[in-house]
């Protein structure tokens, strides 16, 4: 029995449902703007602590790998003094245009929790009460995952690019001196793709609710799926066998994590249409 406090999504038309769309995309906007103009003033912490963070030489990630290399007896091996590069701004409004899309970055980050909390208002009303009861955790499960996505990606994926593309020559005689919009699209992908990558859970809960997918079919398909995640993480991490490895762990254990939700919605869809045949 659905909500009776709630409109009746059936008895809506068209428009009407547009226009509820309407209005939480632009609540959703807002609290982007907000969160962004927040970002927008804290400049210094955003760029100097944040984005050129996994440029300095002790950035934690470094720093724990220096640690690992001398734990295992490597000597200093995997410890960094200096990344040989420069970042640059070549354009005249370079920088400006820099801040106001960074900024905008960071705050679609920082309001994620309300941005879902939007779109999960927007479908509540055509969910039954056990469905919208069962699904009260939503907006923790998906923010957390998303966050949890977004720190892998800035203390994993991002040090490690950086230090590879960062260091890599083809000839002394070529300088690394990269445009400041190449070096912060380089941040960016890794944080939002780790990011939304680690929302593979979530979206197979969905597709397995609404019939898409079964626990059969994630495993009978996992090694083309193994494949696809070797692709994905060749295109978000710098091309060495490592940082594919580092990357493609966490991705295959979030795909079993996967197949184990699958079962658990199948399981309970046939204990709800046995309790009502």
């Amino acid at each position: 029995m659905k909500d009776s406090t709630q409109k009746d999504p059936q008895s809506m038309s068209f428009l009407d449902h547009l226009e509820e769309l309407r209005w939480h995309l632009i609540r959703a906007t807002v609290a982007v703007l907000i969160a962004a103009i927040a970002a927008f003033m804290a400049k210094e912490f955003i760029f100097d602590v944040l984005i050129f963070g996994p440029k300095k030489a002790d950035f934690p990630t470094y720093n724990g790998l220096c640690n690992l290399s001398k734990l295992l007896g490597l000597d200093e091996s995997l410890c960094f003094k200096e990344l040989p590069f420069s970042v640059q701004s070549r354009k005249v409004a370079g920088q400006f245009s820099v801040h106001i899309w960074t900024s905008i970055t960071a705050g679609f980050i920082a309001a994620f929790p309300y941005v879902l909390y939007e779109f999960w208002k927007f479908i509540a009303p055509a969910l039954y009460d056990n469905e919208r009861k069962t699904s009260k955790g939503f907006i923790i499960i998906c923010s957390s995952l998303f966050f949890l996505g977004v720190l892998f990606g800035y203390y994993v994926i991002t040090p490690l690019s950086i230090n590879f593309l960062g260091g890599y020559q083809v000839s002394k005689e070529v300088l690394n001196e990269f445009d400041i919009d190449s070096y912060i699209a380089l941040v960016r992908a890794s944080v939002i793709a780790c990011g939304l990558i680690f929302e593979l859970p979530v979206i197979m809960f969905f597709l397995t609710k609404v019939g898409l997918v079964t626990p059969e079919f994630l495993k009978k398909y996992r090694k083309f799926a193994l494949v696809i995640v070797l692709i994905l993480s060749a295109i978000i991490t710098p091309p060495d066998i490592a940082s594919q490895v580092i990357v493609t762990i966490p991705i295959l254990i979030l795909y079993e994590v996967s197949i184990i939700i699958s079962k658990v919605v199948i399981k309970k869809e046939k204990q709800k249409l046995q309790k009502t045949a």
